[in-house]
Order: C-alpha cells, then sequence, then structure tokens
C-alpha cells in the first residue's frame, strides 16, 4: 500500500507519433478548422483580406502542436518547415511576391528533407524512380512557360522531388515499416500534388477551381508530415 506521503506517479504522455493534433490539443484543431472553413470561403466570395488572414493559421496550429511534443532533430526540422510555409502562405496571396513564397517553400521542403535524413540515411535510389517520372513529366508540361523565373522553378522541382523521395526511402528503414513514416510519405506526396496543380494552372493552362483541390491537398499534406515522426531519438540508419 502507498503512504500518503508518495509523491503520485507522473502521468505517461504519449509519443510524438501517437499524438493525432485532433485530439491532443482540442483549442488548436478547432481554431485550425474554423479557419480553414473561413479561408475556403474566402476563396468562393472573393474576399483577399480573409484570405490573407485565415491561411496562415492552420500551419500555425501544426506549428504549435509539433513544439509541444518531442524535442528531437526531426520535430524541430518539421517545426523549421511549417514556418517556412506560414512565411509562403503569406507570400503566395500577393502575385508579385511569387518567387519569394517559391523561395519559402524551397526552405521548408529542404527543412522536411532534413527531418527525413534525421531518421534514415539509407540512400534506396530506386524509391526515387516514380517521383523522377512524375515530375519529369509535370516540367515538361511547365517548362515552355516559365519563362524569366525557369531556374527558381526548376530548383524547385528538383527539392520537392527529394523530399518525396527521402520520404518514401524512410520506409521500413528499421526493418519493418511504421505507421508514422507511411503518414509523412503521404503527406510529401499530398503536398507534391498540390505543388503539380499550382504549376500546371500557374504555368501550362488554368484549371477551373483549382485553388480548392490546391489548399486541401497542401493542409492534409502538411498535416500528414507532421504527424510523422519517430517514435524515438534513433541514430539516423
Amino acid at each position: 500500500m502507498t503512504s500518503r506521503s508518495d509523491p503520485a506517479p507522473p502521468v505517461a504522455k504519449l509519443p510524438f507519433h501517437d499524438r493525432s493534433p485532433f485530439l491532443a490539443i482540442p483549442f488548436l484543431s478547432l481554431l485550425a478548422t474554423v479557419s480553414a472553413l473561413a479561408y475556403l470561403a474566402g476563396l468562393w466570395r472573393d474576399w483577399p483580406a480573409l484570405r490573407l488572414i485565415t491561411k496562415p493559421i492552420p500551419i500555425l496550429c501544426l506549428l504549435l502542436w509539433v513544439l509541444s511534443g518531442a524535442r528531437d532533430r526531426y520535430a524541430r526540422f518539421i517545426a523549421a518547415g511549417l514556418a517556412f510555409s506560414m512565411a509562403g502562405d503569406v507570400m503566395l496571396e500577393f502575385p508579385r511576391l511569387f518567387v519569394a513564397g517559391l523561395g519559402a517553400f524551397l526552405c521548408a521542403h529542404i527543412s522536411y528533407t532534413g527531418a527525413f535524413l534525421a531518421d534514415s540515411r539509407q540512400l534506396r535510389p530506386l524509391r526515387a524512380l516514380p517521383f523522377v517520372a512524375w515530375l519529369g513529366l509535370v516540367y515538361t508540361k511547365l517548362r515552355p512557360g516559365l519563362g524569366d523565373i525557369t531556374v527558381p522553378v526548376t530548383v524547385y522541382v528538383a527539392a520537392i522531388g527529394i523530399m518525396m523521395w527521402r520520404a518514401a526511402a524512410r520506409v521500413g528503414h528499421s526493418g519493418r515499416s511504421r505507421r508514422d513514416e507511411w503518414l509523412a510519405l503521404l503527406g510529401a506526396i499530398l503536398f507534391g500534388m498540390s505543388d503539380t496543380l499550382i504549376g500546371l494552372d500557374r504555368f501550362h493552362a488554368p484549371i477551373p477551381g483549382v485553388r480548392y483541390p490546391i489548399i486541401l491537398l497542401y493542409w492534409a499534406g502538411q498535416l500528414g508530415i507532421s504527424s510523422g515522426g519517430p517514435v524515438s531519438n534513433r541514430s539516423p540508419r
């Protein structure tokens, strides 16, 4: 029997990869949902001010959730990527800042690649092939319309391809695949799909109503990447 003077046992915290952002911090989940709906309303009604105010809030909520969890290198890289993404979200609401926004998201992809490399450095080049084929096909569609921004867009396409490859290379690196690894890979692919739609709409041919799937895929991708933290602080393998 435990005496009254014995301290109460500490409450165990869920591992980072087991903490759903929609369960761990209800306030942030509600704020993210309301702001996302408000942004979609801003798209529908064409209210630029509402879009500008609400667009970065879902990513801010993810950033706060990540910072409230693990303190490993993966989480730090993911937090940096989310911060860069927030900056890019704001910049892309101003057409004249498109290249600056592209630079912010380039930094986000580099950060996410750093997170995946912090968990696994296995090369696995065959897993890069689907992304090379995907982005190579898309680039052939974009190239004629790039004009003066050919170089930054080319660098960006390469960066997102590397990010998706590293997410894929991480799956199963410890001997068996884990749920968090698949979540991060799914998130990376959804992010890539969102960027593909942006590129095709802007540099190939306009796609009616494309801004809705762009933002929904983007948010889902960021959620997957943010939820894909490793179980523990292992040395990269």
